[in-house]
Order: C-alpha cells, then structure tokens, then sequence
C-alpha cells in the first residue's frame, strides 16, 4: 500500500502565545504522536513544558512544525534529509524547485540563490511576531 499526501491547505495560526499539542496537531494536520516523534528528532523543536509534561507550542514553533511536514510529506525527504535542510544555512526558508533538484542530485544549492528567499521570509516572519507582541 502506498500512501500518497497531497498538498493541504492548512488553516491560519491564531495570535496566541502557546498552543497545546492538540491545537498544534489541527494547525498543522499531523497527529499528536508525531509531533512527539518529532521532538526527538528534531532539536529545534522545544515544546515549553508545564505541570503534568503538558506541551505548550509557541508560534514560531508551529511554523517549524509546517516546515518540517512540507520537507517530509510534500518534499519527500527523510528524517535525516529534513534535519540537514533544517540545520543548513537558510534551511528553514521554502526552498525553490530549482534547489529541490540540485539537492536530489547531491549538488548543494547555491548559497545567494537561498539568501533573498530566506531574508524574505524571515522579515516576513519578524513582523508577524512583532505584531502578536502588540508593539
């Protein structure tokens, strides 16, 4: 049996601070015990945890998590593909099609071709977080 996901329209993240796993796991369409899977495989994913280990999601965590599951499910990558993309210079940023091929291929994407995109999207970010502080 193969299992084919296509591309899904995932719903707005709401402004708020923390997001428990259920939340996240509805933001995102992945289950909760994937995202504790996750956890372990990806260092960058640092719940906040409360009483009863209860997870609590910030938001920049949850766009990690969307990031992490358009690398595995939309993307194809492994584990390991998807820990390496994450953890390379502008990883976390979309990556063009043209960088998908050349990763296939082996041949690293070019540095200045992932910079704008990643300054981008990082500003893109930033302003939304500044917004949800109220400043």
């Amino acid at each position: 049996m193969t299992a084919t996901i296509e591309k899904v329209v995932l719903p707005p993240i709401p402004a708020k601070r923390y997001f428990t796993i259920g939340e996240v796991s509805e933001l995102c369409g992945v289950k909760p015990h994937v995202l504790r899977y996750w956890e372990q495989e990806f260092t960058q994913l640092r719940p906040v945890k409360r009483r009863g280990n209860r997870r609590y999601y910030q938001h920049h965590e949850v766009l990690l998590i969307r990031r992490i599951r358009e690398l595995l499910y939309e993307q194809g990558f492994t584990i390991n593909g998807a820990r390496n993309r994450l953890d390379s210079p502008g990883g976390g940023a979309r990556a063009a099609p043209a960088d998908v091929v050349e990763e296939a291929e082996g041949a690293a994407a070019p540095a200045a071709a992932t910079a704008a995109v990643d300054v981008e999207q990082l500003r893109k970010e930033l302003l939304h977080v500044i917004d949800l502080l109220g400043h």
